[in-house]
């Protein structure tokens, strides 16, 4: 990494830590939604004889575990999430969230799903991570749109980038209403509450309807995907999370706004996820085509018909994003002379890493400013303690950093921790 002064301690650890790995073969495959790209991952993870695979989503992880297991018996086959961790003794391949994958296993094979999520400006850091890091002993595979392809150009160097087509086509239908909803229709909303009101509708109107989101445990959401897969309900209500390639029999996808909230503003979907969403709709195999409706008086079906039609979305910044990990937290602690997160965290925004840099950027890190905020009046951590707090994902709109920082509280003082959101 360059732009940061060459004495630094910590630059040299940034340096290390974010060098491209080498690897025999790396392929990226790119293209729209359902063109066979995680189909064809799979085969190759099981076509090894190890191998490891990252998924955007735990319900995604699941689903592939699943396949896997079918494929090679549960013995071989692993399971890590966030959430869930199953973990034989002799597992051999990998069903994985991107965040958890366990680099430090050697494999002959590694993928990374949806890797344009390298721009994201909350998860961007991780994927970047990978995109520099995993590497198979063998070959090495990143899927993802067509947007990744000039970021993925500059940062792996002799990349083999193939470019796959949708195997099923897309057709537009006029306004759709709740109480006219043909069978096997998923309707999207992008906020828990709006889901949680058209599943109501659909389930007095309608009898039953499944419902898929993030927030619901794994035993809830797997329960919830088996009952739309299975057919004992037609309807499915999820966030754009559906969007991130959950293999799901839709033949109709139905958009409930054109807008959506993005943590800091409400602005209009961009084509990206415009593709993403309509494009769960038309199971390849299952349908000869999708259909793509928008929900009466929620906007202009020439909207979606635009954003699907519209060339990949420039990448606003090129420079990928970094993090610091706990080896440059406590590299930039011993330089500074304290043990203060929120000094070290402040520190390295302005000198470490700055702003300006031309080859890398700092990824958002807001909320680790207030968690470590937070955690300046708790006495009985590390500064490592401190750092694994502040990585934790937390809603803070419902006071979740205020119930992080109990917890840590309860945790110095040795008394017994009820988890967040549990007690």
């Amino acid at each position: 990494m360059m732009g940061v002064p060459s004495g630094a301690g910590p630059l040299r650890t940034v340096r290390a830590s974010f060098s491209p790995a080498a690897a025999t073969r790396v392929r990226a495959v790119l293209g729209p939604t359902n063109t066979g790209k995680t189909h064809l991952a799979i085969e190759r993870l099981l076509a090894h004889s190890s191998g490891i695979i990252g998924f955007p989503l735990r319900l995604l992880a699941r689903e592939n575990y699943e396949r896997m297991v079918a494929a090679k018996g549960a013995a071989a086959v692993a399971l890590i999430t966030g959430e869930e961790k199953i973990v034989p003794p002799g597992a051999r391949w990998f069903s994985c969230t991107v965040e958890a994958m366990p680099l430090d296993q050697m494999v002959e094979f590694v993928a990374v799903d949806e890797i344009q999520l390298c721009a994201d400006p909350d998860r961007g850091h991780v994927f970047t991570d990978r995109l520099l890091r995993a590497r198979g002993l063998v070959e090495t595979m990143f899927l993802g749109a067509e947007t990744i392809r000039p970021l993925m150009r500059r940062l792996v160097p002799g990349v083999e980038i193939e470019t796959r087509p949708r195997l099923s086509s897309l057709a537009y239908l006029g306004a759709s209403k709740l109480t006219r909803l043909p069978p096997r229709s998923a309707i999207v909303a992008f906020s828990a509450t709006e889901v949680y009101a058209i599943a109501e509708l659909i389930r007095r109107r309608r009898g039953g309807c499944a419902v898929v989101m993030g927030q619901l445990s794994p035993r809830t959401r797997n329960a919830q995907v088996a009952l739309y897969q299975e057919r004992e309900v037609d309807y499915l209500v999820a966030t754009d999370a559906i969007g991130m390639g959950l293999n799901l029999t839709i033949r109709r996808v139905i958009f409930t706004a054109l807008r959506k909230f993005d943590g800091t503003q409400t602005r209009d979907l961009t084509s990206q996820e415009v593709k993403q969403i309509a494009g769960r709709a038309g199971r390849y195999g299952k349908h000869e085509e999708g259909i793509v409706s928008v929900m009466a008086d929620a906007g202009s079906l020439s909207f979606i018909r635009t954003m699907l039609a519209a060339p990949p979305d420039d990448l606003p910044d090129l420079r990928p994003q970094v993090q610091p990990d706990a080896d440059i937290i406590q590299a930039v602690a011993a330089e500074i002379g304290s043990d203060s997160l929120f000094g070290v965290l402040a520190r390295i925004r302005r000198a470490v890493l700055r702003r300006d840099d031309p080859n890398y950027r700092l990824a958002n890190m807001e909320q680790a400013f207030a968690i470590a905020t937070a955690l300046e009046g708790v006495t009985g951590l590390t500064l490592a303690q401190r750092w694994v707090y502040a990585m934790c994902p937390v809603d803070d709109r419902d006071n979740g950093i205020q119930r992080l920082v109990h917890w840590a509280a309860d945790h110095a003082a040795d008394r017994p921790v009820i988890p967040p959101g549990t007690g």
